[in-house]
């Protein structure tokens, strides 16, 4: 994988997720987590235009960060499936939240430490936001785990299906976090009196490869429609 491709990968992580975090707005149980999850979805979205037009920078072919967002197909995305997921109901946006931001965390710290200067930068300025995330998803996955027998059903449900997803984030590189990640995500799965899943059995993968699954080419269809539309309009 070339710096190139592992940065770009980085950034279609973040901004496929902030894409899914955007569908919340106006949708969200309450008031103040509608207004939670769309700085949420801010930060992912200002992470993934550092990352992509540094991505573009060290590809060295003239695309801008909107380039790259916007007039590529699915096959040339490189994030990881687990982002891609629709968010069927909020249990499941939490139990995606809590999964990607303990992953992020560790990653971002690692980076914002790596002799890449730009990187770092990025980095150092990600894990900051990152340890929010993990916070915030922490807290509804407890409320939503620890709560009422129908949240408790549905948050159970919700980590068992995402879970064999999780298993991508930890392929090449990666490898060594994932004994952190799962040091996180059990502490709070058992403070939510939930049931971790076992590992082993179906374990999808391919998205780092640009094998996705069909969400995806629905949420870009979404994402990239005006600026397909008006190709070099100007504000």
């Amino acid at each position: 994988m070339t710096d190139f491709e592992y940065v770009l990968g980085l950034g279609d992580d973040a901004l496929v997720a902030a894409q899914r975090l955007a569908q919340w707005a106006a949708r969200a149980p309450e008031m103040e987590e509608d207004i939670a999850l769309a700085n949420i979805a801010l930060d992912q979205l200002g992470t993934a235009r550092l990352l992509l037009t540094y991505a573009g920078e060290l590809e060295g072919a003239d695309r801008t960060e909107d380039d790259l967002a916007y007039l590529r197909d699915d096959r040339d995305f490189h994030n990881c499936l687990l982002v891609e997921l629709p968010e069927q109901d909020f249990a499941v946006t939490m139990a995606k939240l809590l999964f990607l931001s303990a992953y992020q965390k560790p990653l971002y710290d690692r980076l914002a430490d790596s002799g890449d200067e730009r990187l770092s930068a990025i980095a150092a300025k990600a894990r900051k936001e990152s340890a929010y995330h993990l916070d915030h998803a922490s807290l509804w996955t407890v409320r939503l785990g620890d709560g009422t027998d129908e949240s408790h059903r549905r948050m159970q449900d919700a980590v068992d299906r995402l879970w064999p997803y999780t298993h991508e984030l930890f392929e090449g590189e990666h490898a060594d976090l994932r004994a952190q990640w799962l040091a996180t995500v059990e502490a709070v799965l058992a403070d939510a009196t939930l049931t971790r899943p076992a590992d082993g059995g179906w374990t999808p993968g391919g998205g780092r490869q640009g094998l996705h699954t069909e969400h995806l080419s629905y949420l870009l269809a979404e994402m990239q429609v005006v600026h397909r539309a008006h190709p070099g309009a100007r504000w």
